[in-house]
């Protein structure tokens, strides 16, 4: 089948995400913008974080199926596994903001962000694999260095969150570090996509 369905089903699936996440937020008890800091700071903190993972993944799975003109039954279930892991960002984030970045929501926090992220190359390489030796996201995402390294950022994260100072902040504060430092990384996707996505319309 074409994308169309599964484009259309995935941008509604984030956008409840997203109006889950705000949804959460609670508003400030008082009238002050003290009020604001103190009842929403943390939460208006951690949905930021949230919001740009969603912004990112929504970016570039917008980006990868451009270069996508069919999907069979395996890019389908590839796809809800990774809509499966991103639905669980409200949990996790509500659970961080709650507890006030304790240790274990911190690290269940990290662990879903380390599955999205397997769930969302896992759907890339079910897609390369299914347009053969020539896939133009092959070629887009090219030895694709940062989805390589992100694992590995998360998991120093979760990790520093487990083992340094597991009675207070800094292995938490490392963790959220290194979830940033992802986000931060992954802000702007990859231009060669475009590139490709250029080419591939061109020559269509």
């Amino acid at each position: 089948m074409r994308t169309s369905r599964l484009e259309a089903f995935s941008d509604g699936v984030l956008a409840i995400i997203i109006t889950i996440m705000v949804l959460e937020l609670k508003p400030p008890g008082g009238h002050e913008l003290s009020d604001l800091v103190h009842s929403t700071g943390i939460g208006l903190l951690t949905y930021l974080l949230s919001f740009a993972y969603v912004g990112i993944y929504w970016n570039n799975h917008h980006h990868m199926f451009h270069l996508v003109q069919r999907v069979n039954g395996a890019t389908l279930w590839a796809n809800l596994a990774l809509l499966f892991c991103l639905s669980l960002f409200p949990l996790t984030t509500a659970w961080v903001d709650e507890s006030r970045f304790a240790q274990t929501p911190v690290v269940i926090y990290g662990v879903n962000m380390l599955a999205a992220a397997v769930a969302y190359y896992v759907l890339q390489m079910v897609i390369i694999r299914s347009q053969g030796a020539e896939s133009p996201l092959r070629r887009a995402v090219g030895s694709d260095m940062k989805g390589k390294i992100s694992p590995v950022v998360y998991l120093t994260g979760i990790v520093s969150a487990l083992a340094i100072d597991p009675g207070g902040h800094v292995g938490v504060g490392i963790a959220l570090a290194c979830y940033i430092a992802v986000a931060i990384m992954w802000i702007v996707p990859d231009p060669r996509i475009d590139r490709i996505v250029r080419d591939h319309e061109t020559s269509d």
